[in-house]
């Protein structure tokens, strides 16, 4: 890390300074290497309170040279995969709610990016057999990239963090979470 320039390892301190929320597991991963000169990854993983699980990664890059589709030298690369409820999976408005939770997230911790681009995909998977699992599962996959305006990442972690939160069902923080009572009640309308 030591020969790397000084933006880059400016932008990674700034991405791993930001804690991820609790339920939230986040760790460093080896980056792809043949995207840009310098990078760096991260893997994140969370379940939310009805069991939606959702893991994604979040790679940097830095290209001293620029390139052309990026429009600056820093690029963020994100690739979020998360199982949906079945009568969930069949909205057709879900491809653009799911890209919402990137927008949002990036708009809401004060993100600053230009060239934002990516794709939604919805998926639908029979298992048939001995393999293991349920019958049927439905994921959203989530890609996307867009280039930092600057070397201080610290708002695009928190955007990553809330986009995993989003994905996963999480509530927002410090709300908690209403269900049953524990006698097998259920409270009256």
């Amino acid at each position: 890390m030591a020969a790397a320039p000084e933006v880059f390892r400016q932008a990674v301190a700034t991405l791993t300074s930001a804690r991820p929320r609790a339920e939230i597991e986040l760790s460093e991963v080896g980056p792809p290497k043949r995207l840009a000169p310098w990078a760096h990854a991260l893997a994140a993983e969370a379940n939310g309170p009805a069991g939606e699980l959702a893991t994604a990664r979040l790679v940097l890059l830095h290209d001293p040279e620029g390139q052309e589709a990026w429009d600056g030298v820093l690029r963020l690369v994100v690739y979020l995969r998360a199982e949906l409820d079945p009568e969930l999976a069949t909205d057709p408005l879900l491809p653009a709610v799911g890209w919402s939770w990137l927008t949002d997230a990036l708009e809401c911790a004060g993100a600053a990016w230009t060239a934002l681009g990516g794709t939604v995909t919805l998926t639908s998977s029979a298992r048939f057999g001995d393999i293991a699992g349920p019958s049927r599962s439905h994921d959203l996959e989530l890609r996307g990239s867009w280039t930092a305006t600057d070397a201080d990442l610290g708002p695009h972690a928190a955007a990553f963090h809330e986009l995993m939160a989003s994905a996963s069902g999480l509530p927002p923080e410090g709300v908690s979470m209403l269900g049953r009572p524990s006698n097998g009640i259920a409270p009256r309308d």
